[in-house]
């Protein structure tokens, strides 16, 4: 796409970066490798999704400080915020290492008459999250490390005023071994929110954040 936006130091008011917006034939394109590698990821064992959590796990936090500083320096807000907003979501992947408990199903002998009860739970597909500019790392750690451990794909679209945490965190997946493209990030406004909201292939949209 031709289009991007400024991201700013709010401590300076300067431009420090340009973040590129992907076009809807991009957001498109993003979707169906989405797509393609959850069918995959779906089929992988608990014991091989639970390798690749915890590994995820350890590379975030040993370089929680490095993720804790671009929030700073793109966000504003002070260094111990940022670090607690990224040891807020650290918890939550910690939780998703425990995904093989969470994920069983359920039978029940003789709930009734002649009758048997069971549950099973499977993965919905490409899960689509857009998150907010005031943390930017805490929200969709509220999110993706449940989809992922539980065999679906994501796509994630950050705020355009705070890119780069995303993009830093994007890095630690695919050095803990996630396969590419089951977690995917594109850039954008409006224009990317309408897109992964209109496609038929996004299974679900987690949002946090609010309208004029």
């Amino acid at each position: 796409s031709a289009r991007s936006g400024d991201v700013y130091n709010p401590a300076t008011g300067k431009v420090t970066a340009q973040v590129d917006f992907a076009s809807p034939e991009l957001i498109d394109h993003g979707v169906k490798v989405a797509k393609k590698a959850q069918e995959q990821w779906a089929e992988a064992s608990l014991a091989k999704r639970v390798q690749v959590l915890f590994a995820f796990r350890e590379i975030l936090n040993a370089r929680k400080e490095e993720v804790a500083k671009l929030i700073t320096a793109e966000h504003g807000k002070v260094l111990s915020d940022a670090l607690g907003e990224v040891t807020r979501g650290l918890e939550v992947v910690e939780f998703a290492c425990g995904i093989p408990h969470l994920l069983k199903g359920a039978y029940s002998e003789g709930a009734s008459t002649n009758i048997d009860v069971y549950s099973i739970r499977q993965p919905l597909g490409v899960c689509a999250i857009i998150s907010p500019f005031n943390f930017p790392a805490m929200v969709p750690m509220w999110f993706f490390p449940i989809a992922i451990a539980a065999g679906n794909a994501v796509i994630i679209k950050p705020s355009e005023k705070d890119p780069s945490t995303i993009n830093l965190i994007a890095e630690f997946w695919k050095e803990a071994g996630l396969p590419d493209g089951v977690f995917n990030v594109i850039h954008g406004d409006k224009v990317a929110v309408d897109s992964l909201l209109s496609h038929p292939d996004v299974a679900s949209i987690s949002f946090v954040g609010s309208t004029p």
